[in-house]
């Protein structure tokens, strides 16, 4: 079973609860000979980001034109992060909720994979096909404040999203989602809040190995 965690949180563990929680899953899998882990950091990578360079390097590709360096790189980080969706089982992600939204590298990773013929596709109909249901996903997030009441909800586009893309586009099933909130918000609970969530955290990776043992 190969599992890619993606870590997208570049904080230390001490600051950034999400990094605590991939080190967390990280810990709890270490030693399940079934589960064939791998990371994806993505503020380690090179991870220039989505733009016009992108389709002048596809159209110089097609032409034999000469690629710029940075034409080069986009080509290269797009396919690596291709390569590593496609060799996955399982995709864990751990991320922060960010000014309501995922941090902006993550998002380049996803502007790679997010490519119709690799994730998805459409019908003579113009219907959507999911080109992804064999994989899973599970989703690690924290967010400082509280955002599953009625009133916050709608404001929350970093799980939403997440849910969105790899569950609604790319048709990968969820099959666990840990969400500390609260935090930052209520500090003399924070401590408890953030513990609890990591105890989770630990149950959902000895989950993973158990099943795929």
């Amino acid at each position: 079973m190969n599992v890619l965690v993606v870590k997208a949180n570049n904080r230390p563990a001490s600051e950034g609860v999400s990094s605590k929680m991939y080190e967390t899953f990280m810990e709890a899998v270490k030693g399940a000979e079934n589960l064939n882990v791998t990371t994806y950091d993505v503020f380690e990578e090179d991870t220039p980001y989505f733009g016009q360079e992108l389709f002048n390097a596809f159209a110089k590709v097609q032409n034999g034109g000469e690629l710029t360096d940075l034409e080069q790189r986009l080509l290269a980080a797009k396919q690596k992060a291709m390569d590593a969706l496609t060799a996955a089982d399982v995709v864990v992600f751990a991320f922060p909720l960010w000014n309501l939204t995922i941090p902006a590298k993550l998002h380049t990773f996803i502007d790679y994979v997010f490519a119709a013929g690799f994730a998805f596709k459409y019908d003579e109909s113009g219907n959507l096909i999911q080109l992804m249901t064999d994989k899973k996903a599970i989703f690690l997030n924290a967010r400082g404040g509280v955002y599953s009441t009625p009133e916050n909800a709608p404001m929350e586009s970093a799980v939403n999203y997440m849910r969105n893309v790899f569950g609604g586009i790319f048709g990968m099933e969820i099959i666990d989602e840990v969400i500390i909130e609260g935090h930052n918000a209520m500090p003399a609970k924070a401590e408890e809040i953030i513990q609890e969530g990591l105890r989770k955290v630990t149950e959902v990776a000895a989950k993973l190995a158990k099943q795929h043992a």
